[in-house]
């Protein structure tokens, strides 16, 4: 089992919006970075933990615990013209951009980032370096548990 940081800008989805959605489930969508594709792809398991992080918004901070629900499958969004996500470079036969499931497992207390700050088990994090901005990142057994034991779980 493997254990993920996963961002979303609240105002897009929400962790409280995955709590609302049918089977606590929800497609993870949009991503455009091919770092953070090639995780989903290539190393993200049915069954992975997933700290779910909100992004771009006031207070930035672990919102929630989710799971990986799903094997990757192609990002619909990438076909979309409408879309903001829409790249008319994907084709259905050779699509670009993945998504996974992703499933609300427990809500803790709200970690904001500031409070990740400065602490020792966190500082290798790789959200925590300097100049990172993957929206999935791989996150170790410990930091989860410290993560987890910050948030009251």
């Amino acid at each position: 089992m493997r254990y993920w940081l996963m961002k979303s800008e609240p105002d897009e989805v929400s962790f409280a919006d995955v709590l609302k959605a049918p089977g606590k489930t929800v497609a993870w969508f949009g991503v455009r970075n091919y770092q953070a594709r090639n995780f989903m792809r290539d190393q993200m398991q049915v069954g992975d933990g997933v700290l779910f992080y909100h992004s771009s918004c006031a207070v930035p901070g672990v919102a929630g615990i989710a799971r990986v629900a799903s094997g990757p499958y192609p990002d619909a969004s990438q076909f979309d013209p409408a879309s903001h996500y829409f790249d008319p470079k994907a084709t259905r036969e050779q699509p670009r951009w993945i998504s996974v499931d992703v499933t609300a497992v427990e809500e803790g207390r709200y970690l904001p980032l500031s409070d990740m700050r400065g602490v020792p088990e966190l500082e290798d994090m790789v959200l925590l370096q300097k100049g990172s901005r993957l929206s999935i990142s791989p996150v170790t057994p410990g930091q989860w548990n410290k993560v987890r034991e910050l948030m009251g779980l």
